[in-house]
């Protein structure tokens, strides 16, 4: 590839129900800071000749130690008040995959993800199991309380509470990242907390190859957010994966197919990031907002929350 081949990059923050009425301007212009980072961070490394791969997992990394996320340091808490975080990556270049869920102990959970897919026979390790593995790769583990944050605990308390007078409230987030580097190659990755309140060990659709993750160099790189159960059950990521490469559709016909009609069908709530392989890009969503941001392939960068922003 040339020097100046093509590259671009496009993250999200989570889909769901919030307005600018209802955001301090000053959580907003975090959440802005935030994702502007992260994606500026992820493209200075695509520019600088680096893989689509390393700048999904950097891009990742910044948003999983920020306390706005639901991933990493801004988990949410499961029904018995502790943080369960879930990652996922995969390679367009090979359809290679790594994935982790039920991660109790580990500050970037796609770290462990892509060390799962590069250092591991397996794709997906669970729990005790995938923390053993991390402290043979040589991670360190943190503890419970590196996690914490009073506007989560809050959120569970709140939650709970909903739940008991019959209400079921809408609280979940992830963050994702999908790339184009200048030797055409895709990838996607995904990290969460999960929903708030999750019990019975619940796992959603954000370490599942092929719900919430999914890059493949023949046709686009896909993150999801939302409500994990319908990712899952629609097998969203590769389902959009699949409508480009046998069913002829561009990479917004497919989103929108999938986002708008599909999961709309079937009371699913929130949104994907794709790019496919010639820098195209979708930002798709059905909720009244999603954190998202882009650098295309022309450098231009966009940030945005609400509804009414590109």
């Amino acid at each position: 590839m040339a020097d100046d081949a093509p590259v671009a990059i496009v993250i999200h923050g989570g889909a769901g129900t919030f307005t600018r009425e209802g955001m301090a301007p000053e959580m907003v212009a975090a959440y802005r800071s935030t994702l502007r980072e992260a994606v500026t961070t992820g493209h200075r490394i695509l520019k600088q000749g680096g893989s689509s791969l390393d700048a999904v997992t950097a891009a990742i990394r910044i948003m999983e130690d920020s306390p706005h996320f639901n991933a990493g340091k801004g988990a949410v808490f499961n029904h018995d008040g502790v943080n369960e975080l879930d990652a996922s990556i995969m390679d367009g270049s090979n359809l290679a995959a790594g994935a982790v869920a039920g991660l109790q102990h580990i500050r970037n959970p796609i770290d462990l993800a892509r060390l799962v897919m590069q250092e591991s026979r397996h794709v997906m390790l669970f729990g005790a199991g995938a923390e053993e593995f991390a402290q043979e790769q040589g991670m360190e583990l943190v503890s419970q309380d590196y996690f914490y944050t009073e506007r989560r605990w809050r959120q569970l308390q709140q939650t709970k509470k909903l739940r008991l007078s019959g209400v079921e409230p809408k609280i979940f987030g992830t963050v994702g990242a999908v790339a184009l580097d200048s030797q055409g190659n895709l990838a996607a990755a995904t990290s969460t907390g999960g929903m708030t309140d999750k019990q019975y060990g619940r796992i959603g659709d954000s370490p599942i190859i092929g719900a919430g993750t999914y890059a493949d160099n023949n046709s686009c790189a896909v993150s999801a957010t939302g409500h994990g159960e319908y990712f899952i059950r629609a097998a969203v990521a590769h389902d959009l994966c699949a409508r480009m490469s046998y069913g002829g559709r561009t990479l917004a016909q497919a989103a929108d197919e999938l986002v708008n009609k599909k999961l709309v069908d079937m009371g699913g709530e929130g949104g994907i990031i794709a790019l496919a392989p010639n820098g195209d890009i979708a930002m798709v969503y059905n909720s009244e907002g999603m954190f998202r941001a882009a650098v295309r392939t022309d450098g231009s960068v966009s940030v945005g929350i609400f509804d009414d922003e590109d």
